[in-house]
């Protein structure tokens, strides 16, 4: 993210007169009423200053304001801060650069409370290094720059390991080739001597025969060969496809949990069955298509000039203009057109995997008639976007065909004028007509490859981005094994999901081996994201975390998940039977283990009344089980894990009184001698920890036991006398308790 924009000239003399030296300039490119001005927000030690066309309107010291943030608008940002007890907006500027401010706000927060600057600009833009323009989102790839050519190239080089059936594939494409070059041969045969014989000459019945038979030779062993070239090329770009297919989805289990959780799930499903589909179609059809075509183009074009190159000429002046004419549609219109469709559909298909989703939601507020009306607007932006590039070509076709089959209408003109002059005989024209449209054919055909190509160039993009995605979380070739103990200690941790935004600030903290510790705060304290950095699904932006003294970052991010179990506000199951699920944490755990976990868990009771016990199939996301049971089965996949390091985010927020009796009940004896981390939405759960974390903003706020914290009145205490409040409520009759997040 670049926070020095360079100056020069006046606008570099006004800042460094307003400022001194600039230590930080960033593009401020709307004026405060929202027209676009060229302006730019200086940073110096001690001030900064607005300037815009050589002068410095606005200047101020760092320290008169505090509270300085970004505010989001619609289409634009403003930079605000609090002076004189008011606030005040300094500078607006387009979303382009509202990221830009989110670091700048931190450094104006920095200085003006002269502490050191404490930003860690680790992001990179959403833009094209070479051209600055718009990436297609969710991806880092430039609809302007994209270089087709490479793109293609990369797919050759991963088609590598099917070199074999490509060659013989090949083989096929030059023998059929070859056959149809045939063809026009033997009509000049069947013409000249047979139907059409020089004058004082008879019929050759020989030669009609030959010509009869070459025709028909021509026809069965072409069919034939088209048949194989079709399996072969099948075959091969089936294989193409899902090794590709593979390559996604195995880059989608190694990149982390930051970048998954900014796509789209439609978006990245796109990615691994749609974009690979069409790419599978451009190897299977239009790259053995074309490279047909193309021989047919340069052996009829060969042809052709030894039979006459005066009349070869006159066939081939059209296809230079039609060549400029498509490429220049294609550079200025067709790629725009195409990503645009390509970013529509992405979101349309993102939309439909939400709704289909969350059906239950959707029926729950009878808002079928919305999500209809919703569906319908991004369809028939679809089919806009689709009809404007099909109005382009309904334009196109009709101009290239004319211009094309100009070249034949002359052939012809020009032809039947040789016959006259006896300077061809009508087999020769008919010869040549023939390898004329041959080259009609392929001319016509690569003029509009382009258009059948632009979906699948995009898809290889597509496609590609995800597989040169690096992992925010990477082990180092010093990673190695590490068997934990269970001791866990916060040094200093400093961490943002926007970097210039810190959710956890300064965070110091030590659990012992074996201890149960409770992380209580209101939402948005840094509670989820504090369990997140232990099993390292994210990196401390500063500081560190360590295991018995050891590095998290030093361990291998395999080795130091399998010693971690979790069970999670959001259960999931995967479609199959309980046994599967439970077992997911241990693939060869024994029967009797997966029974004894569950019994812990407290879910054996209800599994054996099922008909098929632990062999009962789950729906998706086992929609046949209640809350409760879904959870329980979470816990016994955790338990059966047999973690050194237990973590429970809310693992209890979906289970009713009695049964979470029970649960923590089961939870104590299999927290014991455990290292646990445990986050509850109801507080009185966590009253037999070891010891209470309250976070608040941030920061830990207050540490003890339930009885000493209550004892100390602070926030832990308000929090508790606020949910008894709200049970209170719900014994009187006045609705249901509205929980707050502990």
């Amino acid at each position: 993210m670049n926070l020095n924009f360079k100056l020069a000239g006046a606008d570099l003399a006004a800042a460094q007169e307003a400022v001194g030296d600039v230590r930080y300039c960033v593009p401020a490119d709307l004026s405060l009423s929202g027209r676009r001005m060229p302006g730019f927000l200086a940073i110096g030690d001690e001030s900064w200053a607005y300037v815009e066309n050589g002068r410095a309107l606005e200047r101020r010291p760092i320290a008169d304001g505090t509270a300085y943030k970004i505010v989001p608008l619609i289409g634009s940002a403003v930079l605000e801060a609090e002076i004189d007890g008011a606030k005040r907006i300094l500078v607006r500027v387009t979303m382009q650069h509202a990221a830009r401010y989110g670091f700048i706000a931190q450094i104006l927060n920095d200085l003006s409370a002269k502490r050191p600057i404490r930003i860690y600009n680790n992001e990179e833009e959403a833009v094209c290094a070479k051209c600055g323009g718009p990436l297609i989102a969710g991806t880092r790839v430039c609809p302007t720059c994209t270089n087709k050519a490479a793109a293609l190239k990369r797919l050759l080089a991963v088609s590598g390991g099917h070199w074999k059936m490509l060659t013989l594939g090949l083989a096929v494409l030059f023998a059929s080739s070859g056959i149809a070059l045939a063809g026009p041969h033997f009509q000049k045969l069947l013409v000249n001597a047979a139907l059409q014989p020089p004058p004082g000459e008879s019929a050759d019945k020989g030669m009609f025969v030959l010509g009869i038979a070459g025709m028909l030779a021509v026809l069965v062993f072409g069919e034939l060969l088209a048949i194989s070239k079709s399996r072969i090329m099948a075959g091969v770009s089936s294989g193409i496809a899902a090794d590709l297919r593979k390559m996604v989805f195995d880059k989608t289990q190694q990149l982390s949990l930051g970048f998954l959780s900014s796509q789209r799930a439609g978006d990245v499903m796109n990615r691994i069955t749609s974009d690979t589909d069409r790419i599978r179609h451009l190897i299977q059809e239009l790259f053995t298509t074309a490279i047909f075509q193309f021989i047919m183009l340069v052996c009829a074009s060969y042809l052709l000039f030894h039979a006459d190159w005066r009349l070869a000429v006159v066939v081939l002046i059209p296809a230079p203009l039609v060549a400029l004419l498509h490429r220049y549609i294609w550079k200025k219109v067709l790629w725009r057109l195409f990503s645009l469709q390509w970013r529509v559909y992405d979101k349309a298909n993102s939309f439909l995997h939400d709704v289909l989703s969350g059906i239950r939601v959707v029926k729950a507020f009878g808002k079928e008639e919305r999500e209809i009306k919703r569906f319908r607007d991004y369809n028939g932006e679809f089919a806009a976007a689709s009809v404007k590039s099909e109005k382009l070509f309904s334009i196109l076709s009709p101009i290239t065909n004319y211009l094309i089959e100009l070249g034949q209408y002359f052939v012809l003109l020009i032809g039947c004028g040789m016959i006259l002059d006896k300077q061809m005989d009508i087999g020769e024209l008919i010869q040549f007509s023939a390898y004329a449209s041959m080259i009609f054919g392929p001319i016509a055909w690569m003029m509009f490859l382009p258009r059948w190509v632009a979906n699948a160039a995009i898809a290889v993009d597509r496609v590609f981005s995800v597989i040169d995605e690096q992992p925010e979380v990477q082990d180092t070739e010093h990673s190695g094994k590490h068997a934990i103990q269970g001791h866990i200690a916060f040094r200093d941790v400093v961490f943002g999901y926007k970097t210039y935004e810190p959710v956890l600030k300064g965070i110091s903290f030590e659990v012992k081996q074996g201890e149960m510790i409770g992380l209580v705060g209101h939402s948005g304290s840094g509670k989820s994201t504090l369990i997140n950095l232990v099993s390292r699904f994210y990196d401390v932006t500063d500081g560190a975390v360590l295991i018995d003294g050891v590095d998290i970052r030093s361990i291998k991010q395999e080795e130091l998940r399998s010693q971690i179990g979790v069970v999670l506000q959001e259960t999931f199951l995967f479609t199959g039977t309980i046994m599967d699920n439970i077992r997911y944490s241990k693939p060869d755990a024994t029967y009797e283990e997966i029974i004894q976990a569950a019994k812990v868990a407290n879910a054996h009771g209800f599994i054996i009344n099922f008909p098929d016990g632990y062999d009962t199939m789950l729906d998706e996301n086992g929609n046949n089980l209640s809350g409760g049971e879904r959870q329980r089965l979470a816990i016994a996949r955790a338990v059966l894990h047999n973690p050194r390091i237990l973590i429970l985010d809310e693992a209890t927020a979906s289970l009713d009184i009695d049964t979470e009796t029970a649960i923590q009940e089961a939870l104590r004896r299999v927290t014991k001698n455990r290292t646990t981390i445990a986050i509850a939405h109801r507080l009185s759960t966590l009253r037999h920890a070891d010891r209470l974390l309250v976070l608040e903003k941030g920061e830990v706020a207050e540490v003890g036991t339930h009885a000493e914290l209550l004892e100390k009145q602070g926030i832990y205490h308000g929090l508790i006398h606020a949910q008894r409040n709200m049970m209170k409520k719900q014994e009187q009759g006045n609705g249901e308790p509205v929980e707050i997040t502990a």
